[in-house]
């Protein structure tokens, strides 16, 4: 994980908030030497092929949970993927059918029909190409190292949990095979890369399930397979009032969620490519895949985060290419080879999938030694993500709750940078020198009005504010009402030193707040 810096004051000076991403000639070129290197090559369209394989079963279970044909997650994974390989910002990360958004339109489909979920999907896809050109991307500056971390955590803990149901109520020689296959996926890679581990782990249990005859539950169990290719569909829907009442709120709802699950996830590989992304393309790339998504029958997605560890950190994968070929293998076995997948036992995608859960787990934020050095609002931050989040099984209120746990710990922090000194020791002179010190907003000045000895102080009262700043309105009240509590005693108050920002700030709020403000 990067250095993330707590949500700090704003400079007075306008910065920029999000580095240029890189220049797309280097995308290109990126993509192109894979295509030069057979060894690269093999990388990326060996990492396709896991990643496809463990698209198709989360796929269909969340064609479930949003009540629709499995046909409708799978087709939704792959043109996510597609698309998102050409549009988004971040190569090697892959988008597909998630948890997150098929929650979210969980009641469109069996209250209004399937073509008021594809208008929903096509209406939140244009939601985020207009937040992606408006730079909602730039609002991830304010997400703090700790809500990152507690988000990794977090999604570890649900891609684990997700397993859980493919291991309970099930023949006993699943529990072997599963072990076979963490085996597998640790001890390969100490004799050799070439082949990614996990599609190993997946052949070798499919020919040991098909050639031993062992009956267990396999991918065919999940639900069928298409058998056709996903066409272009208009939605059916009236154009009217009524039509957009009821899809906006579920549309919108998908736009923030696939928004901020997927550019997490981007920063995630960021740090684990020790590349940057272009955070803007990816907000805009995600909706027009999922406008994509929506016109050929799919339920929305964004970017998943156990498929793209997958891809990224266990494959080794780098480019779109390995994005883009996730979705065509996908769409491959599934059309063209879908007898062979539904053979493949679920025990070998659940090892695959506990890899991934263990790699992705954060394991050094929860070491005793760690936890003893972090301060413990960190750690408070850190907990309120992972717990809401694995509660809730919703990014979005993880993460927000994070934020805002991390905002009211900040605050109470800052607050109390404040000082307030007398500078000098008698008033034989008529005159009394206070010297301020320190951010002065909403929780830091709520006490400055009870630092001043407005009865024993002579008639003229001097307040420094040179090692001061002033950022909000309230603060400018305050110093208002330290004016008027001199004023009711006959006393005058001059305020010096003010830098030209807080002055500016100062002289256009000061008076014309009000007694409530």
């Amino acid at each position: 994980m990067p250095d993330e810096q707590h949500p700090s004051l704003p400079d007075p000076a306008p910065a920029p908030v999000e580095a240029p991403g890189p220049p797309e000639a280097d995308d290109s070129h990126s993509v192109l030497a894979a295509l030069r290197s057979p060894r690269r090559l093999r990388t990326e369209a060996l990492a396709g092929l896991v990643v496809a394989l463990a698209l198709i079963p989360e796929a269909i279970a969340f064609s479930v949970i949003a009540g629709v044909d499995p046909r409708v997650g799978l087709f939704a994974s792959f043109t996510m993927a597609v698309t998102i390989a050409f549009l988004g910002g971040r190569p090697a990360m892959i988008s597909a059918a998630t948890g997150a958004v098929a929650l979210v339109v969980a009641p469109v489909a069996p209250r209004y029909g399937v073509d008021f979920l594809m208008a929903t999907i096509v209406l939140a896809g244009v939601i985020q190409v207009v937040l992606g050109l408006l730079g909602v991307a730039r609002l991830m500056r304010f997400v703090p190292r700790s809500v990152m971390v507690g988000f990794v955590n977090a999604l570890a803990i649900l891609v684990f949990m997700s397993q859980v149901p493919h291991l309970t109520g099930v023949p006993f020689l699943v529990y072997p095979l599963v072990a076979v296959g963490i085996v597998v996926i640790v001890l390969l890679p100490r004799w050799t890369t070439a082949v990614p581990a996990p599609l190993v782990a997946v052949v070798l249990l499919t020919a040991a399930t098909v050639l031993g005859a062992i009956k267990v539950p396999t991918v065919g169990d999940e639900g069928a397979l298409p058998e056709s290719l996903p066409s272009l569909l208009i939605p059916h829907v009236p154009l009217t009032l009524e039509t957009l009442r009821i899809i906006a709120p579920y549309a919108l709802a998908v736009a923030l969620v696939g928004l901020l699950e997927s550019l997490l996830t981007a920063k995630l590989v960021d740090d684990i490519t020790d590349t940057h992304s272009n955070k803007t393309r990816e907000a805009w790339g995600q909706g027009g895949a999922n406008i994509v998504t929506g016109f050929f029958g799919g339920m929305g997605g964004c970017a998943v985060i156990g498929q793209t560890m997958m891809n990224v950190k266990i494959s080794g994968a780098r480019t779109r290419i390995s994005t883009f070929l996730a979705g065509v293998f996908l769409l491959v076995l599934v059309v063209g080879l879908g007898d062979v997948v539904a053979v493949v036992p679920m025990a070998a995608l659940v090892a695959v999938m506990i890899m991934v859960s263990v790699g992705a787990f954060d394991w050094h934020s929860v070491h005793p030694r760690t936890l003893r050095r972090m301060p413990r609002s960190e750690t408070t931050v850190m907990l309120t993500t992972v717990v809401v989040t694995v509660t809730t099984h919703n990014l979005a209120y993880g993460v927000g709750a994070g934020v805002l746990v991390a905002i009211v710990l900040f605050a109470r922090r800052v607050a109390h940078f404040t000082t307030v000194t007398r500078l000098d020791a008698s008033d034989d002179d008529g005159q009394r020198v206070y010297a301020v010190e320190g951010e002065l907003f909403f929780a830091s000045s709520n006490d400055l009005v009870y630092q001043f000895d407005y009865a024993g102080d002579p008639q003229d009262v001097v307040i420094d504010m040179s090692r001061a700043h002033v950022w909000d309105a309230s603060t400018v009240a305050t110093l208002d009402a330290i004016r008027h509590k001199y004023a009711t005693k006959g006393k005058r108050v001059t305020i010096v030193g003010m830098n030209a920002d807080s002055a500016q700030r100062h002289d256009r709020l000061a008076g014309n707040l009000g007694a409530g403000h």
